[in-house]
């Protein structure tokens, strides 16, 4: 505990030393961390003074102040106006404010309003109370992770509690691309594909073959698709600005799929398949029901937008293109993430493997 007093000068017509209204030197002693503390303060001033030690005692150290601490809702609110100024994109903005606010609900039933209060048993206790995937939790954690990690910085915790926190094990689920029988019948089913009236040969019928094309042979995720300006087909060629890298890529497609695209009545004066109004993510979430019932009509039942992508890449691979440069037309940062998911089809990877298994065989017979 600390004490605050005050020495005075000689001039000084107060004797008190906890005179407040002179400008004599203020002093501070007691006991602070196990430490005997007897200093000056090189302040005059009451309530400077009391301010600094009840600073110092908060953190344990001399010289160190810790700033007031927010609640776990102010804390969450700052975080997310940094993630704003940091000019996150709009979707990872979304998923912390579900994320974080998840743990806000939850501190306010469970009646945990200081960040102190949040530690590495009711993070537990917290994903234990989660009714999500091992993908989705582990997602979670590392968000949760990122928000505490910003709260160190700010100086409100000393640790990181979701650092100790062990994220789920997912099932890596294996990369299926498109059989040529199942692109053939969505290619086929598009041409059967009703708008919300029943009508068939409609627009929309066309744009989503357009768009189903354009997936398959581009790589482009649902939304850059979707979202696709039609200043950036060129010729036989699409530029794109691939976000996660910042890198403009030249995609080549072949010219009857970019015939195909040209040919349909685009949505809007600048947008193949966009009428450019609203969020992007509610145009990829429109189309992402479009072709669900698509795979429905085409009797692929477990088809996916993101399969297209993964039938672009495992083509590349096929064929023999380096893995480094599939991962850069698939906008990875890193080819880590490329093989992660695309590995098994790496021709020349397949290719060694058998060669080996063939050798293990020896001779015929049985002789070595």
């Amino acid at each position: 505990m600390l004490q605050l007093y005050r020495r005075h000068v000689r001039s000084c017509r107060h004797s008190s030393r906890r005179e407040r209204r002179c400008r004599c030197p203020l002093w501070v002693q007691g006991t602070l961390g196990g430490e005997r503390i007897r200093r000056a303060l090189d302040l005059s001033s009451w309530e400077a003074g009391t301010d600094l030690v009840r600073g110092w005692e908060a953190s344990g150290k001399i010289g160190q102040v810790r700033p007031e601490v927010p609640t776990i809702g102010e804390a969450v609110a700052r975080f997310i106006e940094d993630a704003e100024a940091r000019k996150l994109s709009w979707e990872t903005i979304r998923k912390l404010r579900r994320t974080l606010g998840q743990v806000r609900d939850w501190c306010e039933d469970k009646g945990l309003r200081g960040l102190g209060r949040l530690t590495v048993d009711e993070l537990r206790t917290f994903r234990a109370s989660l009714d999500d995937s091992a993908i989705t939790q582990l997602k979670k954690v590392e968000r949760l992770r990122s928000f505490f990690r910003f709260c160190m910085d700010a100086g409100w915790i000393e640790k990181n509690p979701a650092k100790a926190l062990k994220p789920p094990k997912p099932e890596s689920n294996p990369t299926l691309p498109f059989s040529e029988d199942e692109l053939k019948a969505i290619l086929d089913a598009c041409n059967r594909y009703p708008d919300e009236y029943g009508r068939l040969d409609t627009p929309i019928a066309g744009r989503l073959k357009a768009l189903v094309l354009l997936m398959r042979y581009s790589g482009l995720r649902i939304q850059d698709a979707a979202c696709l300006p039609q200043s950036a087909l060129r010729e036989s060629s699409v530029f794109l600005y691939t976000q996660k890298t910042g890198v403009p890529v030249k995609m080549p497609i072949p010219e009857w799929v970019a015939e195909a695209i040209r040919s349909v009545p685009p949505a809007s004066s600048d947008y193949f398949f966009w009428t450019g109004n609203g969020k992007k993510s509610s145009a990829a979430g429109k189309y992402q029901e479009r072709l669900r019932r698509l795979f429905k009509l085409a009797g692929v039942p477990d088809g996916h937008s993101h399969r297209f992508r993964d039938t672009f890449a495992c083509g590349l691979l096929l064929a023999g293109i380096p893995i480094e440069a599939v991962a850069v037309l698939l906008g990875h940062s890193s080819t880590k993430i490329t093989e992660k998911h695309y590995a098994p089809w790496v021709r020349s990877r397949q290719r060694r493997l058998e060669e080996l298994v063939k050798a293990s065989w020896g001779q015929p017979n049985g002789d070595p």
